[in-house]
């Protein structure tokens, strides 16, 4: 089915407006995957905020021409699909894990900060941590100078309290004594 000229304009709008947004895009070639996994792809896509598209490549050049990922047009060959992700590392991620269970789903590559990424940059980029992974490592960081403080002063003033409460029964014992 071939779309007329407003449709690829539509097409290639709406591909440019997801470019302009996004600081990811993975591609990977998707020949023999079944209807049934396409459907797992999209829909793990779609609930870590990647949109996944089929395209074109002739209207996926066009609709990158002019942005950071230009740089991955020649790539752009075969039946290829696209995913854009305004987190950096959603698209790497969800298509990594889905082509280590389906050896059908092939990375070609990707583009992340204007720099084109090989199959091993992708791959890299996808195991990156979370952003919300990576906060509550900060945090976790942040928070780790304070807790062992608050540990140690717990364990001395528990040292000093034992340390009282021993010579407390002492003092009186003595007086009574001398």
């Amino acid at each position: 089915m071939s779309l007329n000229r407003s449709e690829k304009e539509a097409v290639i709008s709406d591909v440019t407006g997801l470019a302009a947004t996004a600081q990811t895009l993975v591609m990977a070639e998707y020949r023999g995957i079944t209807v049934a996994d396409m459907t797992k792809l999209r829909s793990s896509a779609r609930s870590n905020g990647v949109s996944l598209s089929v395209l074109k490549n002739t209207l996926a050049r066009r609709a990158v021409a002019g942005s950071g990922f230009a740089v991955v047009s020649d790539l752009m060959t075969g039946p290829l699909i696209y995913g854009f992700s305004e987190d950096a590392v959603a698209a790497a991620k969800v298509v990594a894990d889905f082509a280590k269970t389906n050896d059908k789903l092939v990375i070609r590559g990707g583009a992340y900060g204007g720099k084109a990424l090989d199959i091993n940059g992708v791959k890299t980029l996808a195991s990156i941590p979370t952003k919300e992974v990576l906060l509550a490592q900060l945090l976790g960081l942040m928070q780790s100078p304070i807790s062992r403080t608050a540990r140690v002063l717990a364990a001395i003033a528990e040292k000093k309290g034992a340390g009282t409460a021993e010579a407390a029964p002492e003092a009186p014992a003595e007086a009574v004594a001398a």
